[in-house]
């Protein structure tokens, strides 16, 4: 159940293609190995209103947040959550030397306790990974 929500400030659509932002996060999320790809999830969610710093409207942020659920340690999630942020973070190196930009990433483990889930996407990718018998 890894999922990232991505929100980030209007003005950095002029500055870069958010569908290629969502793609970068995604594949780094599978090359980690420790998250089952059918439950990746990543998602932008543009803020039209926002505020930033002394008001500059020059001023960007994006700010990604994982919540994924138990059962990882904490040097497995380490590794993955440094491996996820270079990624995007080299991503954004042309947006960084054009402007101010801050980037944070932060995880958040789901309690199993009190988190639902309803999932038939393993089962669609199992499906077609095996060979059709035509």
């Amino acid at each position: 159940m890894p999922h990232f929500t991505i929100q980030y400030s209007a003005n950095l659509d002029s500055r870069l293609d958010m569908a290629e932002v969502v793609e970068v996060v995604r594949r780094a999320a599978v090359e980690t190995g420790i998250f089952p790809l059918g439950g990746i999830r990543v998602r932008a969610i543009r803020c039209e209103h926002y505020a930033i710093a002394d008001g500059d409207s020059h001023h960007g942020f994006l700010d990604m947040v994982l919540r994924l659920g138990e059962g990882r340690d904490l040097v497995t999630r380490q590794r993955a959550g440094e491996d996820i942020f270079r990624a995007l973070s080299d991503h954004l190196d042309a947006v960084f030397a054009s402007t101010s930009l801050a980037l944070s990433f932060d995880m958040q483990i789901n309690d199993k306790e009190t988190s639902w889930k309803r999932n038939n996407i393993h089962g669609a990718l199992k499906v077609k990974a095996e060979p059709s018998q035509t």
